[in-house]
């Protein structure tokens, strides 16, 4: 478009000369290119431009923009050198023979947006910030099991472990992880960390620097400078925040009005359609991110005032859903074929989650393909769930199943609760739907914003997506007693249901010294296994990322294993 516009302008001025007679001598004016500018819509807007602070996809997108990893992961899940000269193996000396320590190369001469050297030594740093427990850094699991990172020297950075770590590229790896000036972010360690004023403006090494940033709005970004290798093609990149995936997806496939939309969870037909006008194409991958329905362990009763949702070493389970006959009875009442229908090419139904890589998928539950509302109603009668009173919900010990079932505001989102809400009716369960604005529901201050950020849990159960990673040891991880959130740890950890598993605890020891291979694998599904059975988490749907971009931008490698925008550097029109 800006192209056409630039040909059609330079065309008048020339007709223009012309009429006016001027002599071949005179200089023409010279005429200025207009400004390329790449606009990306983000209809859940982030509240901070990068991942250690926020647990959402937007916010570690709108920091991948400009922050960097030591690699990334491609469309096909391989990685990908990105601050790091080479990828460390056993074979090229990087990573040791007894599995303790991966030393990486940086590459030379990369500098941050502001023109001074990225070293090392920021590396180290970025290790001790999230390591911080005062912090509240939200990816503080990627560090566990970490000992030591160490700068060798300007470029070199070695990380030892604790123990063997078969699959070493975890820290400083995908876009979930990025490497932080040290300089500029120094005195934002700890409990400083939360009102830092740098945190809307970090210095980046990418291929462009933020300019300004509005959370839950808008984030503005220039070219950088001080960008190794090509120059980035777009003079500017403006995410825009906000709306809904419905119209983020007609600006461009519709309107042809902006370049990127991302995450667009609308029903297929919808995307079809608006496709058909010619402006973009829809994209779409699988990896490993399942729709699932968590199940609150603890007691969300607003009666409760600051105890509401807390664990309390197990002194507050919930008055029903701790039982569990009664998830495994909502579990089969979910027709997940038609769940699916919702979602049409991007979505499979889905019984495990661990759903990717394939190596790594259980496959021993693919009864819940099935959807059993009599042996659901069967199941409840035998374990004395029953409606006494006659007014078609059912108690248990006196209290009836009443729940409020939470989630983020979209149009795909809203009719899977609807459904589900339906299905659960026939059992005997009464359902309250609410949902939130996706931009507070996943990074929203678990203080300011406790009523509707996930990470309170201020409801029965509540439906979001996540997954296991490339290698899946560290979401595991996050399903431990010891990883429950709680107003100590500013409700950062992983264990959003809040339940304690000793079975899990125990089988969880024994992947962390385990090699890549078959004896591994079988350990992920027996955790898996666990899980899923324990019905604390309840997956619905395999969901492929669906984004859409126009017809005119070039350069895009999507990719569902790390950011959309990990090749932002190579986009061009």
């Amino acid at each position: 478009m800006y192209r056409t516009l630039y040909a059609l302008l330079a065309l008048a001025l020339l007709f223009s000369l012309a009429a006016c007679g001027r002599d071949e001598e005179e200089a023409a004016p010279e005429v200025t290119a207009p400004e390329e500018v790449l606009t990306i819509l983000y209809w859940q807007a982030p509240t901070l431009p990068g991942p250690y602070l926020s647990g959402g996809y937007k916010d570690r997108d709108a920091g991948a923009i400009t922050l960097e990893p030591l690699a990334h992961y491609g469309p096909d899940g391989a990685l990908v050198p990105a601050l790091a000269t080479e990828i460390p193996t056993i074979e090229n000396g990087g990573v040791s023979p007894d599995l303790l320590s991966i030393t990486w190369k940086l590459k030379e001469g990369v500098k941050w947006s502001d023109g001074s050297d990225m070293t090392a030594a920021d590396v180290v740093f970025t290790w001790r910030y999230c390591t911080d427990k005062a912090t509240g850094c939200t990816a503080e699991d990627t560090f566990a099991g970490i000992a030591s990172v160490e700068a060798l020297d300007e470029h070199t950075i070695k990380i030892t472990f604790e123990e063997p770590r078969p699959y070493p590229y975890g820290a400083f790896v995908t876009s979930g992880s990025p490497v932080m000036s040290a300089a500029q972010f120094a005195d934002c360690v700890g409990e400083a960390a939360s009102g830092c004023a740098e945190n809307v403006r970090p210095l980046g090494t990418g291929p462009y620097r933020i300019v300004s940033f509005t959370p839950d709005q808008e984030a503005v970004y220039e070219r950088n400078p001080h960008f190794r290798g090509d120059k980035p093609y777009f003079d500017r990149v403006v995410l825009k925040g906000g709306g809904s995936a419905e119209g983020a997806a007609a600006a461009i496939l519709q309107w042809g009005i902006a370049d990127y939309a991302w995450n667009l969870q609308v029903e297929p037909e919808v995307l079809a359609e608006l496709e058909s006008a010619g402006y973009g194409t829809v994209v779409s991958a699988f990896s490993d991110l399942v729709e699932r329905i968590v199940v609150n362990q603890t007691n969300p009763d607003p009666a409760l005032g600051d105890n509401r949702s807390e664990y309390l070493d197990g002194e507050n389970p919930h008055p029903f859903l701790s039982f569990h006959p009664i998830r495994q009875a909502m579990s089969m009442a979910i027709d997940r074929d038609r769940l699916t229908e919702l979602y049409g090419f991007a979505g499979k139904p889905e019984c495990d989650l661990i759903a990717g890589p394939d190596h790594y998928v259980s496959g021993a539950n693919t009864g819940c393909l099935t959807q059993d509302i009599a042996g659901a109603n069967a199941l409840l009668d035998e374990n004395g769930v029953v409606d006494s009173d006659g007014d078609g919900v059912r108690e248990y010990n006196g209290i009836p199943l009443r729940i409020t079932y939470v989630t983020s505001t979209n149009s795909v989102r809203q009719a899977t609760q609807e459904l589900v809400r339906d299905w659960w009716r026939e059992i005997g369960i009464e359902t309250e739907l609410i949902h939130h604005d996706a931009a507070v529901y996943f990074g929203g201050d678990p203080i300011e914003d406790k009523e509707a950020t996930y990470r309170r849990f201020f409801a029965d159960v509540q439906m979001y997506a996540t997954g296991g990673g490339i290698e899946p040891q560290n979401y595991l991880s996050d399903a431990r007693c010891s990883h429950i959130p709680t107003r100590d740890n500013n409700w950062a950890e992983g264990n959003v249901a809040r339940a304690c598993n000793p079975e899990f605890d125990a089988a969880f020891e024994q992947p962390p010294p385990l090699p890549i291979g078959a004896e591994r694998e079988t350990v992920v599904k027996q955790l898996n296994d666990i899980l899923v059975q324990s019905y604390v988490e309840i997956p619905l749907v395999s969901r492929g990322v669906v984004s859409a971009h126009a017809n005119t931008l070039k350069g895009v490698e999507f990719n569902a294993w790390d950011s959309e925008m990990w090749n932002i550097a190579e986009w061009h029109r």
